[in-house]
């Protein structure tokens, strides 16, 4: 898992390894790429050198590949008696050599790489000024002319804690990130502007705490074992999905064919619409009952809210869940009804056995008495808050899916593409996450996994040709079954 790093646990590594020359070696990592990414063409290279240590490692960038006789042009507006020490040692050092700095961009040139170094993770508010304009043009010269954009450590301009894009901001095609992942490359819109990510981790000696990892099969691997050839359908669990009220019957049914094509033994659907069919012609495996008689069938875990609707019965069958001793996932108007009625929180934070949420970010709004505007500006802190106040594990859905732990811990998931913004997408995710929950999954894995191979299902189909237009919620399904016995048999089974 690829370790993520705050800006306060990121000033700590540097200054325990202040000792080391850390802005050396980014700028040489930096420069590597440069070298790739310009090729052999004699097109010039921009390079943007901000007033703080980002500027520095511009700066070591430049002078690398000068003597390297690459046509080299240096934008720099900064005071250099304001410089960070190491950031105003690499300026004297570019000057000493015979670089030179300009106040603008020039015009008129066919560059064929830009190098964004103007403010990384150090900028908490937008650019403003001569550097807006230059974040403006460097996009516009980089689209007009098709070279690369190759920011340094972080997109200037994007929140690296966040993902919080404050405008103007760099749209690279490569980020070259330093020590450690930062979490606002991967969520929100971070993505939209980061293009393809790599991590120089600078040599550093010995390990250092992450404050969170990119999500990858390693959290959960251990679990990923191959069926016994002694076994029957009791082997593997009774999940139960409640819901489907009048019009919404088709959420509950593409969360239940999930569980079941997911290796449920069992799967139970209670339906709120009275007027429910019989069967499901398409998943004839799946068995239908009445909400209350769904709620007093020996279950190994119960997904709720696909489809459910806000009305009263809906409620009284969600208080009812809630007591159940088994481990649940809630989603949609589960949550929705959580968010609004103050016994079901206390219910929910109450519980003993495990939760898990899975909200949007306006479910996520709902349920902290917060704005959808205020859960996006902080994607991290709104899934820990969610999993602190209602005692669950959480996933914060969205561009770059955050998950909480409720023990500590979080992630972000970085599988996944824009065809999943279609309807029926998180029935779906209700119905994996039940499926590893009936069988047996610790729930923390059961989220984790659930999660990524939704989101890698979906990477799938359009890796062949199926989408991102037009993906949709059902064709998910059968790509999830293919891809989680695919890594069921590369894991060693």
């Amino acid at each position: 898992m690829t370790p993520l790093c705050l800006a306060s646990t990121l000033r700590q590594i540097e200054r325990v390894h202040a000792d080391l020359p850390l802005m050396q070696r980014a700028g040489a990592a930096a420069a590597e790429w440069a070298r790739q990414l310009i090729g052999t063409s004699p097109r010039p290279i921009l390079i943007l050198a901000g007033p703080g240590n980002n500027g520095g490692d511009a700066f070591v960038v430049a002078s690398l590949l000068r003597r390297e006789r690459y046509p080299v042009e240096v934008c720099f507006i900064g005071r250099v008696e304001a410089l960070p020490t190491d950031a105003a040692a690499a300026y004297r050092n570019f000057v000493a050599e015979g670089g030179k700095t300009l106040t603008d961009i020039p015009q008129g040139k066919e560059w064929g790489l830009i190098v964004d170094g103007l403010f990384g993770i150090g900028l908490s508010r937008s650019p403003e000024g001569n550097y807006a304009g230059w974040i403006l043009a460097a996009n516009e010269l980089a689209r007009d002319l098709r070279c690369p954009l190759l920011a340094l450590d972080c997109p200037s301009g994007l929140d690296a804690e966040t993902g919080r894009a404050l405008a103007p901001v760099i749209e690279a095609s490569h980020t070259l990130t330093f020590i450690a992942g930062k979490p606002g490359l991967l969520t929100g819109d971070g993505p939209d502007y980061c293009g393809q990510v790599r991590i120089a981790d600078l040599d550093l000696p010995g390990d250092f705490a992450a404050d969170g990892h990119q999500l990858g099969l390693s959290a959960f691997a251990s679990h990923l074992r191959p069926r016994r050839n002694n076994s029957h359908k009791g082997s593997f669990g009774s999940a139960g999905l409640l819901g489907g009220a009048p019009s919404m019957v088709g959420a509950v049914f593409l969360a239940a064919r999930a569980a079941i094509k997911l290796g449920a033994g069992r799967v139970y659907l209670g339906l709120l619409e009275a007027a429910h069919p019989g069967f499901d012609p398409q998943q004839p495996e799946l068995m239908l009952r009445a909400p209350q008689a769904l709620l007093q069938t020996s279950l190994s875990a119960l997904g709720c809210g696909p489809g459910m609707g806000i009305s009263l019965e809906a409620s009284e069958r969600l208080e009812t869940a809630l007591a159940l001793p088994l481990p649940l996932v809630l989603d949609a108007d589960a949550l929705n009804l959580i968010s609004s009625e103050r016994n079901l929180q206390t219910a929910l934070a109450g519980r003993s056995h495990a939760s898990i949420l899975t909200p949007h970010p306006a479910e996520a709004a709902r349920l902290l008495e917060s704005s959808t505007a205020e859960i996006q500006a902080d994607r991290i802190a709104a899934a820990c808050e969610l999993s602190r106040r209602y005692r669950a594990h959480v996933a914060l859905k969205g561009c770059g899916t955050v998950l909480a732990i409720r023990d500590g811990g979080w992630w972000i998931n970085s599988t996944g593409n824009p065809g999943m913004a279609t309807a029926g997408m998180g029935d779906v995710l209700t119905g994996l996450v039940t499926a590893l929950l009936a069988q047996a999954w610790p729930a923390d894995k059961a989220l984790l996994a659930g999660v990524h191979l939704h989101g890698a299902a979906a990477d799938a189909l359009v890796a062949s040709g199926m989408g991102p237009i037009g993906l949709t919620a059902g064709e998910v399904i059968d790509a999830a079954r293919r891809l989680f016995n695919d890594w069921i048999q590369r894991s060693g089974g």
